[in-house]
């Protein structure tokens, strides 16, 4: 019994915060004084979802996601949730289209102990109006605090294990849904619009019975009075479209040819069918009956671009016209626009998805008048060039099951940070919310160097999914803030990987420049000199600073191994500077560069003194880095490395980046 309890306080609690979060986001609302929205979603044993805590200390593996008012852009690996989140948001609103989801045994989440019997999922929309709460007076919810919300839930409950479409399903209202069952009407006025992945737009905008073209048609406004008949038997004329319809039937019928078959048709057959008085007899026409949905199946929608002549197009421009007919849609809706969108990158160039996504946002926040209400956008993506496109604080990270909304006040960003990288983060760094596991790089030396390092020693980032992400040498700790928080941390490694930037002894004034020498500080000094490029590691965030100076003198510094590989890639680097030599010259470097560190060791040259000889043409300028990183990454082909062979820094940041947090 004590259990039982202990266990509703929890899902109270639970709930409670649930609700908090949607009040939160309401009261964000009502200031910029738009209309209501989709606020929050929580599901508990929806597929990839689990349960909340039955004891303390164990893991909340539920979903409690709050949305902002206009576009919410979903981003992560595969197979982390962002389609059940879609599909937990279908389920319980359904949708304008005529499609069904049909729950299945494989809806229910499967845990250590097996699968679970039921699953419940909700939905809380907030900032009613006035004439929205009076449309659904008897369904809303008011908190403690006099807050109005419409909680929307669905539960499910698996009937036979050995049956897996037998399910029984309840869609009430309240926050635990225990409220009154949701009807009919009010189903109808809270259905999203959803665009699945992968869509066939071609087809859903071809004509016939029940097009989704003549449901979009039939929702739009200026189609509601073209269902009046209008046409006049004795002038002729028409000008709605059931009217026309009724004259296209009357042309038809007296057409000559349509007379002479309808007629054979009626006396050479149906009559010498009938029995008795039974008297049968055909007509030709468009339509068995004429109204407006009949007309409106008739029509397709297709593409002109550039000509006024039609042609076949491709998916991408066709998957863009299939998003217009849906805005279109959309934007006329009477109650809570919401819009479902998974992957609308699909087919569309780099190009296009920006203008798509650039559109969304428009329609999302820009368009708040009666005649054009705004839009809530949720949609997923893999695509970076859609992540790259919108504010960080609109995105929400979803990984391995958890939702991590990147919202101020929820990571470490501050407006500054904010307002960085929405300048500066592009398609090449948003890779970053794709990935396993991050590497944050200063140059473009070390963008092609690192995987190539990890590759040899046994630590492929692609294997292990690691998205290397140049940040230029600036704002570094500005892109691994975007992993910190407070509370649960996103489940990425991140590892920031920079020089020490310490020469030395024996480094010339010309090396060593504005330099620090590290044999002239003492290792209390040292030691703060490497905490202020540390800055702060919290999370899953750490930082890997190189052992004395550079990623190329370190490396050549590591072994001799080491050593002979970056001396023939600094050399074919400095012959590479005006044009690049041909494959009997890089030979012939490749075969000096080895001899020479041969020579150093036979004469016991320090292998730090050969470090300094090695990185000397890069360090005044005589080669190029990134040149010599991509000779060095070739050269790694067909040179036997070891973990022994590379500067312990790297060695730790591969094994970091390439391990499960």
């Amino acid at each position: 019994m004590n259990r039982m309890m202990r266990q509703n306080r929890m899902r109270v609690g639970h709930l409670r915060r649930f609700t908090t979060a949607c009040v939160v986001e309401g009261a964000g609302l009502i200031a910029r004084g738009m209309s209501v929205y989709l606020a929050c979603l929580y599901a508990e044993n929806f597929r990839i979802f689990g349960a909340v805590p039955q004891k303390d200390g164990d893991r909340d593996a539920s979903l409690s996601l709050d949305f902002g008012p206009a576009t919410n852009v979903l981003v992560g690996e595969n197979d982390s949730g962002k389609t059940a989140i879609i599909d937990a948001i279908r389920l319980c609103l359904l949708t304008t289209a005529a499609d069904f989801y049909r729950i299945t045994r494989d809806d229910f989440h499967v845990g250590p102990d097996g699968r679970a019997g039921t699953f419940k999922i909700t939905c809380g929309f907030r900032d009613l109006t006035t004439a929205e709460q009076a449309v659904f007076l008897e369904l809303l919810t008011t908190d403690d605090e006099g807050n109005v919300a419409l909680y929307v839930t669905v539960k499910a409950e698996l009937m036979d294990p050995l049956r897996p479409h037998r399910v029984a399903v309840t869609t009430r209202t309240g926050r635990d849904g225990q409220g009154p069952a949701l009807d009919g009407a009010a189903r109808e006025l809270l259905k999203a619009t959803y665009l699945r992945p992968l869509r066939d737009a071609e087809a859903e905008l071809r004509s016939g019975r029940g097009s989704r073209l003549s449901q979009i048609l039939a929702g739009y406004p200026a189609m509601r009075e073209q269902g009046e008949d209008d046409f006049d038997e004795e002038s002729g004329s028409a000008s709605t479209l059931v009217g026309i319809l009724r004259r296209a039937e009357r042309h038809i019928s007296d057409n000559k040819a349509v007379k002479t078959a309808r007629d054979d048709i009626n006396t050479g057959y149906l009559q010498k069918f009938s029995i008795g008085s039974d008297v049968l007899r055909g007509e030709i026409g468009v339509a068995g009956d004429a109204t407006l949905a009949r007309a409106l199946e008739r029509l397709e929608l297709t593409l002109f671009a550039g000509t006024g002549e039609w042609t076949r197009h491709g998916l991408g421009y066709n998957n863009a016209l299939f998003m217009a007919a849906e805005l279109l849609l959309l934007g006329n809706s009477a109650f809570a626009p919401l819009l479902l969108i998974e992957e609308p990158e699909a087919h569309l160039h780099p190009q296009l998805q920006t203008r798509i996504m650039d559109l969304l946002r428009d329609r999302a926040e820009t368009a708040n008048t009666a005649e054009t209400p705004p839009v809530q956008v949720i949609l997923t993506t893999h695509s970076p060039n859609l992540a790259s496109a919108i504010p960080v604080e609109h995105l929400t990270l979803v990984a391995r099951g958890s939702t991590f909304r990147l919202a101020p006040g929820l990571t470490q960003l501050d407006e500054g940070d904010y307002a960085f990288l929405t300048r500066f983060l592009d398609v090449t760094k948003a890779n970053l919310f794709f990935a396993r596991s991050v590497a944050i790089v200063e140059g473009d030396a070390e963008a092609i160097l690192l995987p190539a390092l990890a590759q040899a020693v046994g630590r492929s980032f692609s294997e292990c999914g690691v998205s290397v992400v140049n940040v230029g040498g600036v704002g570094l700790f500005r892109y691994s803030r975007i992993f910190q928080r407070e509370g649960e941390q996103i489940p990425v490694a991140v590892a920031c990987i920079r020089d020490r930037d310490l020469v030395p002894a024996g480094t010339s004034d010309e090396m060593r420049k504005q330099l620090k020498c590290s044999a002239e500080m003492t290792s209390q000094q040292i030691s703060e000199h490497v905490a202020t490029l540390q800055i702060k590691d919290s999370g899953h965030v750490r930082t890997f600073v190189s052992d004395h100076w550079t990623l190329e003198y370190d490396l050549a510094a590591a072994s001799w191994t080491m050593a002979t590989l970056m001396h023939q890639a600094v050399r074919a680097a400095v012959a590479s500077k005006t044009t690049w030599p041909t494959a009997d010259r890089l030979a012939d470097l490749d075969r000096l560069a080895q001899e020479e560190v041969k020579k150093w060791r036979e004469s016991n040259v320090p292998l730090e003194k050969a470090a300094l000889d090695i990185y000397e043409p890069l360090r005044l300028g005589r080669g190029n880095k990134p040149i010599a990183a991509q000779h060095a990454a070739r050269l790694l082909q067909t040179t036997s490395v070891t973990e022994d062979d590379l500067p312990p820094y790297l060695v730790a940041a591969f094994t970091y980046l390439c391990s499960e947090v």
